[in-house]
């Protein structure tokens, strides 16, 4: 039996709900949505089609029920191993579930519902709100960082239109993720990595490059060139420095670029005495672009200066837009603990001194792909309707707290167009529109298989409605 067992992949209290419905239910549905409502969409929805794929489509089998049924009675909790057999008996241990869902890489409003979800045997009344812990989750993480990180692209995007030639082109390349060493787990790094990857092109996370391929069927979905950093400079001792950055050269000056931290004794000396001097006619005859990289001092105040030293020794061109390109042999790159807003200042502060933002790009890692939470855009599962033996369903909902309390809309719900817009609406009067909530998943069988380059199409789509 494999470690994973998919009855304990809720919580504690999730054992005993099965006794706790009126009788007769025959089926409850739920919805994944985000709390309140925003007068901008900021939501990039993303992740599910993982979890389908990796978890749904394996059955549950007899082992995974003796193991749940022994940790239940010694955990304190009922165990409905009845309603477990039946699962295995009746449906080959696969959830006799119905998930619809928004097209991945869609980008809406707070209070849009992305997934809904309803079982489809009576008998398993109680499966889908069992399984909100595993889903929400599955939902949260991945949509969270997709989100986040189109903020983030749309926050640099201004600087690159104002000082590039083709900010479009320019902007998938500014951001490289380098997260996987800040991540909690093997899997919140490649979830948090194929997240990123809708955004921006280059990443070092390897795993994520297999969670795009296995899951979406991305042959390669990021980029990555060689790079050193302060180990395998500092093994050639101070006095060696110059051999160590020739060896980048020699092994890697055949790839398209290659990434040398320079500061590890004085980044000034490493600019202008080795890179413009000893080592530049070795570095201009390798194809590789040098993209020279500060990782320690003033995160802003370092890479510009960094910038303004390569542009004075190795020279400038202007654009069509009259701002500064650095020589085509030499880039920047700032990836130690920058934030957003460090990225901001340094760009803006490079325009001040006449430089393109194409001049430099930015690393990120746990700042900016691990530190969120279910609460960053506040997601939530909730419960809105329920069907009795005659067939009917009604509304269920708690009563609001306070006036200003925005819940979740009760019923079945539906997404629908409105201009540009993806809003909610009650699937009861859909009416001729089109719902945008498509079955994906019914009974252990994915019914659309979204690949990597629709997504991050979808999710790169100046309009909402590019689906």
């Amino acid at each position: 039996m494999r470690a994973y067992n998919p009855i304990l992949n809720t919580d504690s209290y999730k054992l005993g709900q099965f006794l706790q419905y009126p009788p007769q239910t025959q089926k409850v549905s739920g919805t994944i949505v985000t709390r309140d409502t925003s007068m901008r969409p900021e939501i990039v929805f993303f992740g599910l089609q993982m979890f389908l794929k990796a978890f749904l489509s394996e059955p549950v089998t007899q082992d995974h029920i003796d193991e749940a049924e022994e940790l239940a009675d010694l955990h304190g909790q009922p165990f409905d191993r009845a309603g477990w057999e039946h699962i295995v008996a009746a449906h080959g241990g696969l959830f006799p579930l119905r998930i619809e869902a928004l097209p991945e890489g869609s980008f809406i409003h707070r209070g849009v519902p992305m997934v809904q979800i309803v079982n489809t045997d009576p008998a398993c009344y109680w499966l889908p709100a069992y399984l909100e812990t595993a889903l929400l989750r599955a939902v949260w993480y991945p949509t969270t960082v997709a989100s986040h990180l189109r903020h983030v692209k749309q926050t640099l995007l201004p600087f690159l239109k104002a000082t590039c030639d083709d900010p479009e082109t320019v902007l998938p390349t500014r951001l490289a993720e380098y997260g996987a060493r800040g991540a909690t787990s093997l899997e919140q790094a490649a979830l948090g990595g194929v997240a990123s990857l809708l955004h921006f092109d280059n990443s070092d996370t390897l795993e994520a490059l297999s969670y795009a391929r296995r899951y979406y069927g991305a042959s390669m979905a990021g980029f990555s060139f060689p790079a050193n950093d302060y180990t395998t400079v500092t093994a050639w001792s101070q006095d060696n420095e110059e051999e160590a950055y020739g060896r980048m050269i020699d092994q890697f000056g055949d790839y398209q670029a290659i990434s040398v931290v320079s500061d590890s004794y004085d980044l000034d000396q490493a600019i202008a005495t080795l890179w413009a001097g000893s080592l530049r006619e070795r570095l201009r005859s390798m194809p590789a672009l040098l993209v020279l990289r500060a990782d320690s001092g003033d995160p802003i105040d370092r890479p510009v200066q960094a910038v303004a030293q390569l542009a004075y020794h190795f020279g400038t061109r202007l654009n069509g837009k009259g701002f500064k390109v650095l020589d085509d042999k030499v880039r920047v790159l700032q990836a130690d603990g920058v934030s957003l807003r460090d990225m901001t200042m340094i760009l803006g502060r490079l325009e001040g001194m006449g430089f393109s933002a194409e001049n430099i790009a930015f690393g990120i890692g746990a700042s900016q792909v691990h530190k969120v939470s279910r609460s960053t855009y506040g997601f939530t599962m909730k419960f809105g309707a329920i069907q009795g033996e005659d067939g009917r369903w009604r509304d269920m909902s708690r009563r609001p707290v306070l006036m200003q309390e925005r819940l979740p809309e009760p019923g079945l719900r539906a997404v629908v167009a409105e201009g540009e817009e993806l809003m909610p609406a009650r699937l009861d009067e859909l009416g001729g529109r089109k719902n945008h909530l498509v079955p994906v998943w019914e009974n252990g069988r994915l019914l659309v298989d979204w690949s990597f380059d629709e997504i991050r199409a979808r999710a790169r789509a100046p309009h909402r409605l590019d689906v």
